[in-house]
């Protein structure tokens, strides 16, 4: 039996950044459900996505180029595509709290999103809708937020190379890194067609197993010696986040540390950024801190965050069994 994984105060979370909160939402008839992390006074918001068939909304704003400097929160969900209306129900609920950019005749609650596919994993007529997202804001807190089996993260898994019967469960993680007082955070829900990997020793610990399921296969091993993989239809994995720090950052400079978090999940995920994901990272940056360390550092940061947030997703997923007979063992199940 693995060792239990370390608890969340040890890895820290993105709600260790002042002015970010998280709230859940997941529907227990069937895993699914979505996530928000909010910035109530705004955040200056970048996006950069690597995966190839990405499910979004509202990423064309965050553009350095574009007029809006601030957004209001992120949306991640599963239901695919259905799940986009997650951030209609987010956007209802700021408006209700008076949260959102000033138009005059009202304020207009800026909600970028982005989605993962999990209708395989029970009843796909079940997805996060805008009650959901609505329900997420009501339950957001800077508490630091649960893990694994929850929100955006309930029905994702991990490993599909091979099939889904002998993928794992995936889920949400977060972490947080704090140097000389400024602190960047980051909350991945975890669905890689890929495996995942600890990010210090570039060991497998989830992912595609053995024909037998009781072992790791290590996909990226298999696929190099020459097994062939399972047709998967593309868009039907991806990993999705959010990356937020309390230092002051501009438009630009967080987009470019949306990039640099994509290191984090090159080193946490393998194979990644694959034509068959639709790999989303978001940035929010609070300034709450007052300070600016320097983009060398924010990204060193932004890196690391993320790849011990996307671990923290499969080292606190739980096994699953779901009413059509699918089972996802999790990380702390496999011997």
């Amino acid at each position: 039996m693995s060792a239990l994984p370390p608890s969340a105060s040890d890895a820290g979370s993105i709600t260790r950044v002042a002015g970010i909160e998280v709230g859940h939402c997941t529907d227990n008839r069937r895993p699914t459900g979505c996530t928000v992390v909010m910035a109530r006074a705004g955040a200056v918001g970048g996006v950069d996505v690597r995966g190839a068939a990405p499910g979004t909304r509202e990423t064309d704003l965050l553009d350095p180029c574009n007029l809006v400097e601030k957004v209001h929160a992120i949306v991640l969900a599963g239901g695919s595509a259905w799940g986009l209306e997650a951030a209609t129900g987010a956007m209802r609920w700021l408006e209700q709290q008076g949260v959102g950019l000033d138009v005059g005749v009202g304020r207009l609650p800026l909600v970028p999103a982005a989605v993962l596919f999990d209708l395989l994993v029970g009843d796909m007529r079940v997805r996060p809708d805008a009650a959901a997202g609505y329900a997420a804001c009501a339950a957001a807190s800077s508490a630091d937020p649960a893990e694994g089996n929850v929100g955006a993260g309930a029905g994702a898994s991990v490993g599909k190379l091979f099939g889904m019967v002998r993928a794992m469960k995936g889920g949400v993680g977060t972490a947080s890194v704090t140097v000389g007082g400024v602190t960047v955070g980051a909350l991945i829900a975890c669905n890689a067609v890929g495996d995942v990997l600890d990010p210090d020793s570039g060991q497998v610990v989830a992912g595609a197993r053995t024909a037998d399921g009781l072992h790791l296969l290590d996909t990226r091993r298999a696929l190099l010696r020459g097994e062939l993989a399972q047709s998967v239809l593309p868009g039907t994995n991806t990993t999705i986040g959010v990356i937020a720090t309390d230092a002051v950052i501009s438009k630009t400079q967080a987009q470019r540390l949306a990039v640099a978090a994509h290191d984090g999940l090159a080193r946490a995920i393998n194979p990644v950024h694959t034509q068959l994901d639709g790999d989303t990272l978001f940035t929010l940056g609070t300034g709450a801190s007052g300070q600016h360390p320097g983009m060398l550092l924010l990204a060193t940061m932004a890196a690391e965050a993320t790849a011990r947030a996307t671990l923290r997703a499969v080292q606190a997923a739980r096994t699953i069994t779901t009413a059509e007979g699918l089972v996802l063992p999790a990380m702390v199940d496999l011997t």
